[in-house]
């Protein structure tokens, strides 16, 4: 019995993907529901293999973030949330559906979280300091896909992607452009 037989490979996928998530520092409820792990593997997992390594992962208790109001609170967090909502379009998640609803363990869960933790992994690498954290960033993919909040839009200035409001009724610029104004004084801050 060797640990890389075709029996054991969706076993070994949803421990990595589980193991991913806790360095990304997602709750035991967000891991639970991608993989299929009980809640006991998952603190086990943690303690096991994090903890005890001395690596500085944060536990985050309570529930997940739910505010959509946080992507459009200041400046820098519309630029954020625009390059993580670029992120989804061009890998895909804004129009896949499959592996978000199915239920965790299955394959098709498993394949669409190894997707998101590699896309939110492409946002931290292109952005300096984190500012949306992995729960929000499964908030804001959520609410993007509903478009009942929020929705992506094109900037009626440079046609680049920016995160709107949907109950906004004027018709607003992304952060670049807008940060552009304030530089040459054009709009009021």
């Amino acid at each position: 019995m060797r640990i890389t037989d075709d029996r054991y490979a969706r076993d070994r996928q949803r421990l990595d993907l589980a193991f991913r998530m806790i360095h990304h520092e997602a709750r035991t409820c967000t891991i639970r529901t991608w993989t299929g792990l009980s809640d006991d593997r998952i603190r086990k997992l943690y303690r096991a293999y994090v903890a005890a390594h001395g690596a500085s992962v944060r536990r985050h208790r309570g529930k997940s973030p739910a505010q959509t109001a946080y992507f459009l609170k200041n400046l820098e967090n519309r630029r954020h949330a625009a390059g993580l909502a670029g992120l989804f379009s061009l890998l895909g998640l804004l129009q896949q559906s499959a592996g978000a609803e199915a239920p965790g363990g299955t394959r098709a869960a498993l394949g669409w979280g190894e997707l998101f933790c590699r896309t939110y992994e492409t946002y931290l690498s292109l952005h300096g300091p984190q500012r949306i954290s992995f729960e929000h960033a499964c908030h804001l993919l959520h609410v993007l896909k509903r478009r009942a909040e929020l929705r992506p839009d094109r900037c009626p200035s440079c046609r680049g992607l920016m995160v709107v409001d949907t109950l906004r009724s004027s018709r607003a610029v992304c952060p670049w452009c807008e940060s552009e104004a304030r530089e040459r004084g054009t709009v009021r801050g």
